[in-house]
Protein backbone atom coordinates (compact mmCIF):
# COMPACT_ATOMS: atom_id res chain seq x y z
CA UNK A 1 0.00 0.00 0.00
CA UNK A 2 1.28 3.40 -0.88
CA UNK A 3 1.95 5.62 2.14
CA UNK A 4 0.39 9.07 2.08
CA UNK A 5 2.76 11.93 1.48
CA UNK A 6 3.26 13.99 4.65
CA UNK A 7 4.20 17.61 4.16
CA UNK A 8 5.65 19.62 7.02
CA UNK A 9 4.81 22.73 5.08
CA UNK A 10 1.12 21.86 5.50
CA UNK A 11 1.42 21.13 9.28
CA UNK A 12 2.90 24.07 11.20
CA UNK A 13 1.76 22.63 14.53
CA UNK A 14 3.66 19.46 13.81
CA UNK A 15 6.81 21.48 13.16
CA UNK A 16 6.59 23.03 16.62
CA UNK A 17 6.05 19.65 18.25
CA UNK A 18 9.00 18.14 16.40
CA UNK A 19 11.25 21.05 17.39
CA UNK A 20 10.34 20.58 21.03
CA UNK A 21 11.12 16.86 20.81
CA UNK A 22 14.53 17.50 19.26
CA UNK A 23 15.36 20.07 21.95
CA UNK A 24 14.46 17.57 24.68
CA UNK A 25 16.66 14.91 23.07
CA UNK A 26 19.56 17.37 22.87
CA UNK A 27 19.36 17.86 26.65
CA UNK A 28 19.71 14.14 27.26
CA UNK A 29 22.45 13.17 24.84
CA UNK A 30 25.10 10.77 26.28
CA UNK A 31 27.64 13.58 26.24
CA UNK A 32 25.69 15.54 28.86
CA UNK A 33 24.07 12.64 30.69
CA UNK A 34 27.11 12.03 32.90
CA UNK A 35 28.00 15.65 33.53
CA UNK A 36 27.95 16.63 37.22
CA UNK A 37 27.42 20.25 38.09
CA UNK A 38 29.48 21.18 41.18
CA UNK A 39 28.73 24.33 43.15
CA UNK A 40 31.98 25.95 44.31
CA UNK A 41 30.46 29.11 45.72
CA UNK A 42 31.06 28.10 49.37
CA UNK A 43 34.59 27.66 50.75
CA UNK A 44 34.92 25.79 54.07
CA UNK A 45 36.74 27.64 56.83
CA UNK A 46 38.30 24.48 58.32
CA UNK A 47 40.99 23.50 55.84
CA UNK A 48 44.72 23.73 55.24
CA UNK A 49 47.44 22.85 52.80
CA UNK A 50 48.41 19.21 52.39
CA UNK A 51 52.03 20.37 52.13
CA UNK A 52 53.71 20.18 55.53
CA UNK A 53 57.42 20.01 54.68
CA UNK A 54 60.05 21.31 52.26
CA UNK A 55 62.97 18.99 51.56
CA UNK A 56 66.22 20.33 50.10
CA UNK A 57 68.55 18.19 47.98
CA UNK A 58 71.69 18.43 45.90
CA UNK A 59 71.78 16.85 42.44
CA UNK A 60 75.32 15.38 42.32
CA UNK A 61 75.28 16.32 38.62
CA UNK A 62 75.23 19.31 36.31
CA UNK A 63 72.06 21.11 35.22
CA UNK A 64 71.56 19.29 31.92
CA UNK A 65 71.89 15.84 33.43
CA UNK A 66 69.74 16.79 36.43
CA UNK A 67 66.98 18.08 34.16
CA UNK A 68 66.99 14.85 32.20
CA UNK A 69 66.95 12.67 35.30
CA UNK A 70 64.28 14.65 37.13
CA UNK A 71 61.98 15.02 34.14
CA UNK A 72 62.43 11.67 32.37
CA UNK A 73 63.75 9.33 35.05
CA UNK A 74 62.27 7.41 37.96
CA UNK A 75 62.77 10.31 40.39
CA UNK A 76 61.52 13.88 40.27
CA UNK A 77 61.25 17.08 42.27
CA UNK A 78 58.91 20.01 42.25
CA UNK A 79 61.71 22.50 41.58
CA UNK A 80 65.26 22.55 40.27
CA UNK A 81 67.59 25.49 40.96
CA UNK A 82 70.48 25.58 38.50
CA UNK A 83 74.00 26.89 39.05
CA UNK A 84 73.92 29.14 35.96
CA UNK A 85 74.53 32.89 36.11
CA UNK A 86 71.91 33.96 36.98
CA UNK A 87 70.38 30.77 38.41
CA UNK A 88 67.27 29.46 36.70
CA UNK A 89 64.42 27.89 38.65
CA UNK A 90 62.48 25.14 36.88
CA UNK A 91 59.13 23.88 38.11
CA UNK A 92 59.06 20.23 37.08
CA UNK A 93 56.07 18.99 39.09
CA UNK A 94 52.98 21.00 40.02
CA UNK A 95 52.69 21.46 43.77
CA UNK A 96 49.29 19.78 43.71
CA UNK A 97 51.05 16.57 42.64
CA UNK A 98 53.47 14.33 44.51
CA UNK A 99 57.06 14.31 43.28
CA UNK A 100 59.27 11.27 43.85
CA UNK A 101 62.09 12.94 45.75
CA UNK A 102 61.93 11.82 49.39
CA UNK A 103 61.64 8.04 49.19
CA UNK A 104 61.76 6.11 52.44
CA UNK A 105 61.76 8.92 54.98
CA UNK A 106 60.49 10.13 58.33
CA UNK A 107 60.06 13.49 60.02
CA UNK A 108 57.92 14.67 62.92
CA UNK A 109 56.19 11.27 63.02
CA UNK A 110 55.26 11.36 59.33
CA UNK A 111 56.74 8.73 57.03
CA UNK A 112 57.20 8.43 53.24
CA UNK A 113 57.06 12.19 52.79
CA UNK A 114 56.54 12.39 49.01
CA UNK A 115 52.85 13.20 49.39
CA UNK A 116 53.27 15.77 52.16
CA UNK A 117 56.34 17.67 50.99
CA UNK A 118 57.73 19.90 48.28
CA UNK A 119 61.12 18.86 46.95
CA UNK A 120 63.75 21.36 45.82
CA UNK A 121 66.81 20.04 43.99
CA UNK A 122 69.85 22.34 43.86
CA UNK A 123 72.51 21.76 41.22
CA UNK A 124 75.63 20.88 43.20
CA UNK A 125 78.14 18.04 42.88
CA UNK A 126 78.16 17.32 46.60
CA UNK A 127 81.16 15.18 47.66
CA UNK A 128 84.31 15.76 45.61
CA UNK A 129 86.75 13.29 47.04
CA UNK A 130 89.14 14.03 49.88
CA UNK A 131 92.08 16.24 50.75
CA UNK A 132 95.55 14.67 51.23
CA UNK A 133 94.86 14.37 54.97
CA UNK A 134 91.64 12.48 54.28
CA UNK A 135 89.27 15.35 54.99
CA UNK A 136 86.20 15.09 52.73
CA UNK A 137 85.84 17.83 50.12
CA UNK A 138 82.48 19.23 49.06
CA UNK A 139 81.42 21.66 46.35
CA UNK A 140 80.46 25.07 47.77
CA UNK A 141 77.10 26.60 46.95
CA UNK A 142 77.02 29.76 44.85
CA UNK A 143 75.71 32.88 46.61
CA UNK A 144 73.33 33.74 43.76
CA UNK A 145 72.02 30.20 43.84
CA UNK A 146 71.26 30.46 47.56
CA UNK A 147 69.47 33.78 46.97
CA UNK A 148 67.26 31.99 44.43
CA UNK A 149 66.56 29.22 46.94
CA UNK A 150 65.57 31.81 49.55
CA UNK A 151 63.21 33.54 47.13
CA UNK A 152 61.62 30.21 46.23
CA UNK A 153 61.26 29.24 49.90
CA UNK A 154 59.71 32.62 50.72
CA UNK A 155 57.00 32.00 48.14
CA UNK A 156 56.35 28.39 49.16
CA UNK A 157 56.25 29.11 52.90
CA UNK A 158 53.83 32.01 52.42
CA UNK A 159 51.40 29.88 50.42
CA UNK A 160 51.52 26.74 52.53
CA UNK A 161 52.26 28.08 56.03
CA UNK A 162 55.25 25.78 56.57
CA UNK A 163 56.95 26.02 59.96
CA UNK A 164 60.70 26.78 60.06
CA UNK A 165 61.50 23.42 61.67
CA UNK A 166 59.83 21.64 58.75
CA UNK A 167 62.27 23.00 56.18
CA UNK A 168 64.79 20.17 56.21
CA UNK A 169 67.45 18.36 54.24
CA UNK A 170 67.20 14.95 52.66
CA UNK A 171 69.75 13.79 55.21
CA UNK A 172 67.43 14.86 58.04
CA UNK A 173 64.51 12.74 56.84
CA UNK A 174 66.58 9.80 55.54
CA UNK A 175 69.87 9.85 57.51
CA UNK A 176 70.68 6.20 56.84
CA UNK A 177 70.64 6.74 53.07
CA UNK A 178 71.37 10.38 52.25
CA UNK A 179 73.80 13.21 52.95
CA UNK A 180 72.33 16.01 50.87
CA UNK A 181 72.38 18.95 50.85
CA UNK A 182 75.71 18.37 52.61
CA UNK A 183 77.81 20.18 55.24
CA UNK A 184 78.42 23.30 53.13
CA UNK A 185 74.75 24.15 52.77
CA UNK A 186 74.20 27.46 54.67
CA UNK A 187 71.48 26.39 57.10
CA UNK A 188 72.31 29.16 59.58
CA UNK A 189 72.00 31.83 56.88
CA UNK A 190 68.60 30.52 55.84
CA UNK A 191 67.40 30.23 59.43
CA UNK A 192 68.27 33.87 60.04
CA UNK A 193 65.62 34.71 57.44
CA UNK A 194 63.07 32.30 58.87
CA UNK A 195 63.74 29.33 56.58
CA UNK A 196 64.75 26.65 59.02
CA UNK A 197 65.55 26.33 62.70
CA UNK A 198 68.67 27.42 64.55
CA UNK A 199 69.81 27.74 68.15
CA UNK A 200 71.09 30.43 70.49
CA UNK A 201 74.85 30.01 70.22
CA UNK A 202 75.55 31.70 73.57
CA UNK A 203 73.20 29.25 75.28
CA UNK A 204 74.89 26.36 73.49
CA UNK A 205 78.31 27.55 74.62
CA UNK A 206 77.20 27.72 78.26
CA UNK A 207 75.63 24.29 78.03
CA UNK A 208 78.79 22.85 76.50
CA UNK A 209 80.77 24.04 79.51
CA UNK A 210 78.26 22.34 81.77
CA UNK A 211 78.56 19.06 79.87
CA UNK A 212 82.35 19.28 80.08
CA UNK A 213 82.13 19.63 83.86
CA UNK A 214 79.28 17.21 84.56
CA UNK A 215 79.80 14.61 81.85
CA UNK A 216 77.87 13.67 78.75
CA UNK A 217 74.28 12.37 78.75
CA UNK A 218 73.53 8.76 77.87
CA UNK A 219 72.23 7.32 74.60
CA UNK A 220 68.61 7.30 75.79
CA UNK A 221 68.75 11.08 76.31
CA UNK A 222 70.26 11.64 72.87
CA UNK A 223 67.62 9.49 71.19
CA UNK A 224 64.82 11.29 73.04
CA UNK A 225 66.11 14.73 72.03
CA UNK A 226 66.57 13.75 68.40
CA UNK A 227 63.03 12.36 68.29
CA UNK A 228 61.61 15.50 69.87
CA UNK A 229 63.29 17.54 67.14
CA UNK A 230 61.66 15.40 64.45
CA UNK A 231 64.25 12.76 63.58
CA UNK A 232 63.21 9.14 63.16
CA UNK A 233 65.50 7.31 65.56
CA UNK A 234 65.00 4.08 67.54
CA UNK A 235 64.65 4.44 71.30
CA UNK A 236 67.00 1.57 72.17
CA UNK A 237 69.02 3.28 74.87
CA UNK A 238 72.19 2.28 73.02
CA UNK A 239 74.57 4.14 70.73
CA UNK A 240 73.80 1.73 67.91
CA UNK A 241 74.70 2.37 64.27
CA UNK A 242 71.34 3.91 63.39
CA UNK A 243 71.60 6.35 66.28
CA UNK A 244 75.16 7.32 65.38
CA UNK A 245 74.24 7.84 61.72
CA UNK A 246 71.24 9.97 62.69
CA UNK A 247 73.43 11.98 65.06
CA UNK A 248 75.91 12.52 62.20
CA UNK A 249 73.08 13.90 60.06
CA UNK A 250 72.14 16.23 62.90
CA UNK A 251 75.75 17.40 63.18
CA UNK A 252 75.98 17.97 59.41
CA UNK A 253 72.99 20.31 59.68
CA UNK A 254 73.84 22.16 62.91
CA UNK A 255 77.58 21.60 63.50
CA UNK A 256 79.09 20.87 60.06
CA UNK A 257 82.69 21.30 61.19
CA UNK A 258 82.47 17.76 62.58
CA UNK A 259 79.89 15.15 61.65
CA UNK A 260 81.33 11.81 62.76
CA UNK A 261 78.32 10.68 64.79
CA UNK A 262 80.24 10.80 68.09
CA UNK A 263 78.58 12.60 70.98
CA UNK A 264 80.72 15.40 72.38
CA UNK A 265 79.91 18.37 74.65
CA UNK A 266 79.23 20.71 71.74
CA UNK A 267 76.81 18.32 70.02
CA UNK A 268 74.98 17.66 73.29
CA UNK A 269 74.82 21.39 73.95
CA UNK A 270 73.37 22.16 70.52
CA UNK A 271 70.74 19.45 71.03
CA UNK A 272 69.74 20.96 74.36
CA UNK A 273 69.81 24.54 73.04
CA UNK A 274 67.57 23.64 70.12
CA UNK A 275 65.05 22.02 72.46
CA UNK A 276 65.16 25.07 74.71
CA UNK A 277 64.27 27.20 71.68
CA UNK A 278 61.51 24.76 70.64
CA UNK A 279 59.24 24.57 73.71
CA UNK A 280 56.42 22.91 71.77
CA UNK A 281 58.55 19.94 70.69
CA UNK A 282 56.89 16.73 71.86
Amino acid sequence: MRMPFFSLARAPGTILALSALLALQACTTPRDAGRLEIDTSIDARSQGSRVKFVVLHYTVSDSARALGTLSQGEVSSHYLVTDSDPPRVYRLVDESQAAWHAGRSEWQGYSWLNRTSIGIEIVNRGPMGAAPDGTPLWQPYDAAQIRAVKALLRDIVARHGIAPEDIVGHSDIAPLRKQDPGPLFPWKELAQEGFGRWYDESVAQALAERFIQQGLPDAAWVQQQLARLGYGVPQTGEFDQQTRTTLAAFQMHYRPARYDGDLDPQTAAILAALLAATPDAD
